[in-house]
């Protein structure tokens, strides 16, 4: 059985969560397989393109053994949608109470975005512990993370937005930082060119690094 807890320890055990932008089963399909074979099988699907729910949907029924998650989920109905699709984990690009509430009462884990203290207040006032700071890059970085740490021990955070593989393990070595979400394995002109066999090098080469 799949439980919140077992899908983020999937997440802390991968480290990283590819960021992805795909349209429809075609694409979504072969990026599953092209980071699976870089042996990271876990995504983020962002709602971003007009076909990303079909890649979603088609990832999680015909690759069970990636996990799969959705992005960029900004409205309850959404939260619906993605659920229905297959989606095993929610990332939001900020604390939306709407949001949040409706993925609790459909069981499922919810990572909404932060980007100051008020929001980390937020989120655990709506029970949620583990948060995407977002955009990273933008709000503060490492340096945030280690502000924000000292008054929310008890606050775990996902940064996404400007991490790269310079930088991972400035976010990683952090311990109240689980995992960071990244797209620059997967970025959407190799998938729009069909160079999967360089998305799976990416991505191995973004494993090693995470272990190191």
């Amino acid at each position: 059985m799949t439980t919140d807890a077992t899908i983020i320890d999937a997440i802390a055990t991968a480290r990283i969560v590819p960021v992805v932008v795909v349209d429809g089963p075609a694409e979504g399909l072969a990026l599953a397989d092209a980071i699976s074979a870089g042996g990271l099988p876990i995504a983020e699907v962002t709602l971003r393109l007009p076909r990303a729910l079909d890649a979603l949907k088609a990832i999680a029924a015909e690759r069970p053994d990636v996990i799969v998650g959705a992005g960029t989920v900004i409205t309850a109905a959404q939260v619906d949608e993605v659920v229905d699709a297959g989606a095993q984990f929610i990332v939001s690009p900020g604390t939306f109470e709407p949001v949040i509430r409706r993925a609790q009462e459909r069981g499922v884990p919810i990572l909404p975005g932060v980007a100051s203290a008020s929001d980390v207040m937020r989120a655990l006032d709506l029970d949620v512990t583990l948060v995407k700071l977002f955009p990273a890059g933008v709000v503060g970085g490492p340096g945030a993370i280690k502000a924000l740490a000292g008054p929310f021990p008890q606050v775990k955070f996902m940064p996404t937005g400007g991490v790269s593989a310079d930088n991972l393990h400035t976010y990683l070595d952090l311990p109240s930082v689980v995992a960071a979400g990244g797209s620059w394995m997967v970025d959407r002109t190799l998938v729009t060119a069909g160079y999967w066999d360089e998305i799976t090098r990416r991505t191995r080469e973004a494993v090693t690094l995470a272990q190191r």
